[in-house]
């Protein structure tokens, strides 16, 4: 079936994204193994690929949502709902990137929380990263309606304030000792002003 200019570019750059997420899984567990290995030079690499990776899967989130809200609401989100998928609340949890991800977030949380000296400063850059990708899906959703409705997942709840809450659980694993200003908060406007709607909603 031909896809619609919205589509396509909703679609084209959720593809980019995902791409971009597998990188991050992967740099990610080979910094765990050069962290426990002791091999620091080589773990804060790897970290700050990490880093450069969640930056590009920011751009694509921001790029995703690069259209008008009537062609989201019209050609988008229907193509988001049966019979177009089988799915009557389909979301990017259901992706195994995102299980994968929020397993070995999961599992870094205490190493997180335990980083050499050596590291902090790439670490404080990667958190930042992840906190420009939440604001942009942030101000997409919102661009999108999500702040009047909820997602498709998540229908009765209003889908920022949603996101709001997901944002900081997955902010806690990755910086539980809170080493990022509390001056640049999720809900911190500033930064990309564009992302998509559904693919972090966890």
């Amino acid at each position: 079936m031909m896809l619609t200019h919205a589509q396509a570019i909703w679609k084209g750059f959720h593809w980019s994204f995902f791409l971009n997420v597998q990188g991050l899984i992967i740099c990610l567990n080979r910094f765990e193994e050069r962290l426990n290995q002791g091999q620091l030079d080589e773990a804060n690499t790897e970290l700050q690929t990490a880093t450069v990776l969640m930056r590009a899967s920011g751009a694509s989130m921001e790029l995703a949502g690069s259209f008008e809200r009537d062609r989201y609401e019209t050609e988008v989100r229907t193509s988001m709902k049966p019979p177009q998928v089988q799915s009557d609340n389909f979301s990017g949890l259901m992706s195994w990137e995102h299980a994968a991800l929020m397993k070995i977030w999961k599992r870094l949380q205490p190493l997180f929380a335990n980083l050499p000296e050596a590291l902090t400063e790439q670490h404080q850059a990667f958190v930042q990263a992840y906190m420009t990708l939440a604001r942009s899906h942030r101000a997409v959703c919102d661009k999108f309606g999500g702040s009047d409705g909820g997602s498709l997942r998540f229908e009765r709840s209003g889908a920022v304030e949603t996101l709001d809450k997901f944002g900081q659980s997955r902010l806690g694993l990755i910086d539980p000792c809170k080493t990022v200003s509390e001056d640049t908060r999720l809900t911190d406007q500033s930064g990309p002003a564009h992302a998509e709607h559904s693919v972090l909603e966890s």
